[in-house]
This record gives C-alpha cells, structure tokens and sequence, in this order.
C-alpha cells in the first residue's frame, strides 16, 4: 500500500509547507507585474536587446526596477503612460 505522507504537502513531492503556498503566489504575481511593465516599456522603446535579457532572466522584479527607474528614468506617473 502507497504511503502518500512520504511525497511531501498536496502531493507535490516539494515538501513546501502550507504557509509557502501563498507567498510563493504573491512573489509569482509581483515578478510577473515587473516583468510585464519593463517589457511593455522597452518594446515601446525599441530596445531589443533589453527585452531579450529581461524576457530571459528572472530577478523577482530586481533587474525591471532598476531598468525602470534607473535605466529609464521613469517616476511612477509615467509607468503607465501611453509615451
């Protein structure tokens, strides 16, 4: 007979417990707000090279922040701006 104890919480196999679940969906939606705005941005901007690294490379919204408010100088009256 099966132990399902043994393959971790919901049956996953991670071992995660249950307060990691909803954090873990907290920091998903916030990578993904960051990820969509800096890519949104820099393919206005035709900046090609910008939207390849940040397509690729995951910082839980690091690296798009500092592309955001460092690189392109943006306050946040104009992260949502049509220009």
């Amino acid at each position: 007979m099966n132990n399902y104890n043994d393959i971790g919480v919901l049956g996953w196999g991670l071992g995660l417990p249950l307060w990691a679940i909803p954090f873990l969906a907290l920091l998903m939606l916030w990578s993904m707000f960051w990820k969509g705005l800096a890519l949104w941005h820099s393919a206005r901007r035709g900046e090609h090279w910008w939207f390849i690294v940040l397509l690729l490379v995951n910082t839980v919204g690091i690296l798009e922040i500092i592309y955001l408010f460092v690189i392109l100088k943006l306050n946040s009256k104009h992260l949502f701006s049509k220009r």
